[in-house]
């Protein structure tokens, strides 16, 4: 995918003269050090990463971990102390004020964790706000702003006030009103952290079921690790304004790039974002019902394997072929693996969840065969690696 939104070298200084810090962080001088000589804070260091064009990219850490800092060095609601930014190659940091303004209100609409909504404004003013700023005229703004009340579920609640709102409904206008401006870009700073648990989970399988029909680049601030999982497809984990890793859920899952992201890991439960195919292996042979059952068998005994799957011409699974068949069909002189009989065993789709496909076959020390959505062969799984990602929370390889 193309590259919506590239950070290089970003670095921000809290203070009136960020020269010294700079030329102590060049000669690897730590944040504390730093603060305790010039009494100014490094908010971040040297911080480098890309959006890609419709990926919802989180940026995850603790208080004090400079995400908050880093999304509004993006609009430069904060100006960076030093580094670059460039969105569709456009270098934010060299464009005027004036420019400045008209870029955010074209490209970027930021939603708060406290909503921000105008109390004396109906929920239809509110949503249609930023293109009324736009001079937009009336009719189609709230002709759009319409769009994107039925879009987040708002029906009905147009001509409704604020205060006659639950939580979650005003999140849904801040939201609604980030996309009624039609930004290509959404910055969510920990956008869904004052809603109660419940509604928290309701409106991230909102964003979710959003970004599925809109494609939006969004960058999302949290600080929960679960929510930042089940968001992102991609997540930076920062540490004291250091990026520390980036990668997938499964890469920060399987590989975590130090101790302190696997300490934060240790307590999340990975079955719930583990997928078949993560811990799925690659047959090491798979062959056509037309082939020769003497191949197979050379196969099997050259990687001494007892069974190899076999699939149709359209690449669906039909079958395993077992060493013990192939050698008795093999003697009687059947030559095509198509003249026997195959051996049947379960089949599992490829994005299953780990912990939803406990109840497929996990009573048997079967064998399954890993499918996609057109029920084509892509993998194998025991029930023992199941059980085993589910105890010790860990995925698989490629294997034979």
């Amino acid at each position: 995918m193309e590259e919506k939104l590239i950070v290089k070298n970003l670095i921000k200084i809290f203070g009136q003269n960020p020269d010294k810090d700079l030329q102590m962080m060049r000669k690897g001088f730590s944040k504390e050090e730093i603060l305790k000589e010039t009494n100014q804070t490094v908010a971040i260091n040297n911080v480098n990463f890309t959006v890609k064009q419709g990926e919802l990219f989180v940026l995850m850490g603790l208080s004090g971990s400079g995400k908050s800092t880093i999304l509004r060095c993006l609009n430069r609601l904060i100006e960076p102390t030093s580094g670059e930014i460039f969105i569709d190659g456009t270098d934010i940091n060299k464009l005027n004020a004036k420019e400045i303004r008209k870029f955010r209100q074209e490209k970027m609409a930021m939603v708060f964790q406290q909503f921000s909504l105008l109390p004396h404004r109906t929920i239809l003013s509110n949503i249609a706000y930023g293109l009324e700023v736009q001079k937009v005229p009336r009719k189609e703004r709230e002709r759009k702003a319409q769009e994107y009340i039925k879009l987040v579920g708002l029906c009905g609640w147009e001509n409704k006030y604020p205060h006659e709102l639950s939580g979650g409904m005003k999140q849904r206008v801040g939201l609604a009103r980030a996309l009624t401006n039609g930004s290509d870009i959404l910055l969510m700073d920990e956008a869904f952290s004052a809603l109660d648990p419940l509604i928290r989970e309701e409106m991230q399988c909102e964003l979710i079921t959003l970004q599925q029909k809109l494609k939006k680049t969004i960058v999302f601030i949290t600080h929960d690790l679960n929510e930042a999982l089940k968001l992102g497809d991609r997540i930076a984990f920062l540490r004291d304004g250091k990026l520390i890793q980036v990668g997938t859920p499964k890469e920060m899952l399987t590989n975590p790039a130090d101790d302190y992201i696997k300490k934060f890991l240790h307590s999340v439960d990975k079955s719930n974002f583990l997928t078949i195919k993560d811990i799925m292996k690659t047959p090491s042979f798979v062959f056509g019902l037309n082939d020769e059952i003497k191949l197979a068998l050379e196969k099997m005994k050259q990687r001494n394997i007892n069974n190899v799957f076999i699939e149709d011409q359209n690449g669906k699974f039909e079958g395993i072929l077992t060493s013990e068949q192939a050698c008795e069909a093999y003697n009687k002189g059947i030559t095509k693996i198509s003249m026997i009989k195959l051996v049947r065993c379960p089949t599992i789709t490829e994005n299953i969840f780990v912990k939803n496909s406990i109840g497929e076959f996990i009573e048997s020390e079967s064998i399954a065969a890993v499918v996609n959505n057109s029920q084509k062969l892509v993998g194998s799984v025991f029930s023992r690696d199941i059980i085993s990602a589910l105890i010790n929370e860990q995925g698989g390889g490629k294997d034979g």
